[in-house]
């Protein structure tokens, strides 16, 4: 787990030499002989002070970074992909870690992050995190349990079966009512077969369906696949919208649970809001960290609190994915300075 921050400015790994700014005080302080002269030396002997002191702060929060290690969750918002939030998750992290260019010539290492369990870009929620050896984890939050809170929309259907698509098909729907809704969940609750919606992060031919669908390329729906839901219940109606509180094992679709749900009620539906409220043992609400938070010193404290979350011998489990389906997202950074064409950056 990662040292607090003043155990490792105290790190023996890190040499500080402070001497240049004993020699520079000295010597204009030698020089000073009136009051304003030895004002200017004050001034210029707490600048190099201050200036030290920067570098050893900034070797440490390096030194930190890379000691963090372990599996944590933050909030996505609407809007990106989860591979554009992991992208300005590594650059917060790089921008207040970034070591010297003398540091990292003495020490130059690599930071591992990734993120397991794709969120669509419409959607919000946890997105769990694996950082240094906790990325041997994320596999495991692939296959584990999910939470969502579904809005949708009964009478319209669309392309991604989600608000952000195509309307492709629109049919009445005044005569459902929430009995009508009730009464077909329980179809979708246990062991169930389903067909993963076109745009997904599924991949043929090394590509994501998502990707060749924009490029207008004819792609075959995947055929029906067994999926697990846990439990499934109608939180509210208010046509056309309704509510659904779904928990789901890895690989579920909401977006193709809604449009079934629509097709069982000789309707259509599209989702209009999503959320995923928890992953695994983490939460929205206790777990997922803001993006203000996203901090070295707020992400070590929250490994150190989410690290009770899991049994000793899943952390050093390396664990399969299902299949080479499931979607998982890790970054190798050998911590360096921007934009030089040695910087290393693997995606595998």
């Amino acid at each position: 787990m990662a040292a607090s921050e003043a155990a490792v400015v105290s790190s023996p790994s890190l040499k500080t030499d402070t001497s240049p700014v004993l020699e520079t005080a000295g010597t204009v302080a030698a020089m000073a002989a009136t009051p304003s002269a030895r004002a200017a030396a004050a001034v210029v002997a707490a600048a190099a002070r201050t200036g030290s002191e920067a570098r050893v702060s900034k070797a440490a929060l390096a030194t930190k970074l890379l000691s963090l290690s372990g599996v944590f969750a933050v909030h996505k918002p609407k809007g990106p992909t989860s591979a554009e939030l992991l992208n300005r998750l590594k650059e917060k992290l790089l921008a207040a870690g970034m070591p010297s260019p003398e540091w990292t010539k003495r020490k130059k290492q690599t930071l591992k992050i990734g993120h397991g369990g794709t969120l669509d870009s419409a959607a919000r929620g946890v997105l769990v995190v694996g950082i240094g050896s906790g990325t041997k984890m994320l596999t495991s939050m692939l296959s584990g349990s999910k939470r969502y809170t579904a809005i949708g929309e009964l009478g319209k259907a669309t392309d991604t079966l989600d608000s952000t698509g195509r309307v492709t098909e629109e049919k009445p729907y005044d005569k459902i009512t929430q009995e009508d809704i009730e009464g077909i969940l329980q179809k979708f609750t246990g062991n169930i077969m389903q067909v993963p919606p076109l745009y997904s992060a599924l991949k043929k031919d090394g590509q994501r369906l998502s990707t060749l669908m924009k490029r207008g390329e004819v792609v075959e729906a995947k055929p029906a696949r067994p999926v697990t839901v846990y439990s499934i219940s109608l939180q509210k109606f208010q046509p056309p919208f309704f509510t659904l509180d779904v928990e789901c094992g890895g690989g579920f679709y909401i977006r193709s649970l809604v449009s079934d749900i629509g097709k069982e009620l000789s309707s259509c539906a599209n989702v209009l809001e999503l959320t995923r409220t928890k992953q695994g043992p983490f939460t929205l609400e206790e777990h997922a960290l803001p993006e203000d938070k996203w901090t070295i010193d707020d992400i070590a404290q929250s490994l150190e609190h989410c690290s009770s979350l899991f049994p000793a011998e899943l952390a050093l489990k390396k664990s399969k994915p299902e299949s080479n389906e499931q979607v998982l997202s890790c970054e190798y950074i050998t911590l360096n300075e921007p934009k030089r064409e040695d910087d290393v950056i693997k995606t595998c």
